[in-house]
C-alpha cells in the first residue's frame, strides 16, 4: 500500500513541475542537508512511453530518498536550456536529461559539472558534453529487430520507405544504421527516407500523403516510433493500404499494439522503460552519494568515453504479444485487444 501511495504522489507531484520531499523510515522528515536532489527534464510528453519513465523514476528516487524535481521543456530547445540552468541555481546534485537538441546543451552540461553537479544523458546521448552516465537501450539492436521483421515479411528487390526521428537525436543514427545492415544482407531497397523535425507525428503524415501513387510501388515503411507509425497506418488507411503496406516502429505504446493485434501494424519493438527507469533512478542516487556506477559497458560521445548502463529491447508481433506485453504487466489484455475481444487470452 505504501509504494501504491508513494508511486501516486510522485505521479501528481511530476506532473506539476514539483519536487517531491521523502520521509526516513521512521516517518521523520529528512533534513535540508541530507536530501538528494535530482532535476530531471525531458523533451515532451507527447510520446507514452515518456509519461512512463516519469512516473517511475519519481517513484524509485522516492523510495531511495531523493526529491525529484520534473521539468518538462515542450519539444522547445531554448526552454530545455533554460531548465538546465535553472537546476544549476537551484545546486541540485543530479541532473537528468532527454535532450531535444544535443548540441543546444553541451554548455550547460559542462557548466553543471563545473559546479559539481553529475549528469546523466537518459535514453539519449548527449554528444561531446562528457556526462557521467548514459542509461538507454541497445538502439543498433532496436533499428536490427525492426530490419529483421521487415526483413521476414518482405522478398529480395522489393522496396520500403524510412520515416525517422530528427537528426538532431543521436539515437536515430544508430537505430538506421541497425536498420540498414539487415535490409543489405536482405537485399531490401530503400526507396527514400525522410526524417521527421522534432518527432512531430504529423510531418509523417504529410510525408506519407504527398508520395501519392508511388506507395504503389512501395512494400513496407519503417518508422522511426509508434506516434510515427500510427499517423503513417492513418493515412494508408485513407487510401484503403492499411495492411497492405508492412509497418514497423518502436515503443510499443498501446495503440501500437492494438494496430498490431488488429493488423494495420507488424511490428514494434518494446524497450522494458520501467526496468530502464529503475536502473537510472538507482544510479543518480549512487553518483550523489559519490559511489562508482555499476556498469562494464563504454559509448564514444565523439570526445570522451562514457560509463553506459544498456538494456535490451524486444521485437513484438502479433505472435508474441501475449508473452512480452501481457504478461509482463506493460498493457493489460482488455486494452490491448479492446477492439479485437475474440483474441483474449484464454
Amino acid at each position: 500500500m505504501k509504494k501504491v501511495c508513494v508511486l501516486l504522489l510522485a505521479c501528481m507531484l511530476a506532473l506539476t513541475g514539483c519536487s517531491v520531499e521523502t520521509l526516513e523510515e521512521d516517518g521523520s522528515e529528512q533534513s535540508e542537508e541530507e536530501k538528494i536532489r535530482i532535476g530531471m527534464i525531458f523533451d515532451t510528453f507527447v510520446v507514452e512511453r515518456w509519461q512512463r519513465d516519469r512516473d517511475v523514476f519519481v517513484s524509485t528516487a522516492m523510495e531511495l530518498g531523493a526529491e525529484v524535481n520534473v521539468q518538462n521543456a515542450n519539444g522547445d530547445v531554448q526552454e530545455q536550456v533554460a531548465q538546465m540552468e535553472y537546476f544549476i541555481g537551484k545546486k541540485v546534485d543530479v541532473i537528468v536529461v532527454v535532450p531535444i537538441e544535443s548540441s543546444a546543451l553541451v554548455k550547460s552540461i559542462k557548466k553543471a559539472k563545473e559546479e559539481g553537479i553529475k549528469v546523466i544523458s537518459y535514453d539519449r546521448l548527449t554528444i561531446g558534453a562528457g556526462t557521467d552516465l548514459y542509461v538507454s537501450f541497445d538502439n543498433e539492436t532496436v533499428g536490427q529487430l525492426m530490419g529483421e521483421a521487415v526483413c521476414s515479411k518482405l522478398e529480395r528487390g522489393d522496396k520500403i520507405l524510412m520515416i525517422c526521428g530528427p537528426n538532431s537525436d543521436n539515437n536515430v543514427s544508430f537505430v538506421e544504421r541497425g536498420f540498414r545492415k539487415e535490409l543489405k544482407q536482405n537485399g531490401i531497397e530503400v526507396a527514400d527516407i525522410y526524417y521527421a523535425d522534432e518527432w512531430r507525428a504529423e510531418y509523417g503524415a504529410e510525408y506519407i500523403e504527398q508520395y501519392g501513387d508511388g506507395l504503389h510501388e512501395i512494400q513496407a515503411v519503417m518508422c522511426g516510433n509508434d506516434n510515427l507509425a500510427g499517423q503513417v497506418i492513418r493515412v494508408l488507411a485513407e487510401k484503403r493500404m492499411a495492411g497492405d503496406i508492412c509497418v514497423v516502429a518502436q515503443d510499443a505504446d498501446l495503440d501500437a499494439c492494438q494496430r498490431i493485434v488488429e493488423g494495420t501494424q507488424y511490428m514494434t519493438v518494446y524497450k522494458p522503460v520501467e526496468k530502464l527507469a529503475v536502473q537510472a533512478a538507482e544510479a543518480a542516487v549512487e553518483l550523489a552519494q559519490g559511489k562508482p556506477v555499476q556498469t562494464t559497458d563504454y559509448i564514444d560521445d565523439g570526445i570522451y568515453r562514457i560509463p553506459y548502463i544498456k538494456l535490451e529491447p524486444i521485437a513484438v508481433t502479433a505472435e508474441n504479444m501475449d508473452e512480452t506485453i501481457i504478461k509482463s504487466g506493460f498493457h493489460l489484455a482488455e486494452d490491448v485487444y479492446l477492439n479485437r475481444p475474440e483474441m483474449l487470452m484464454k
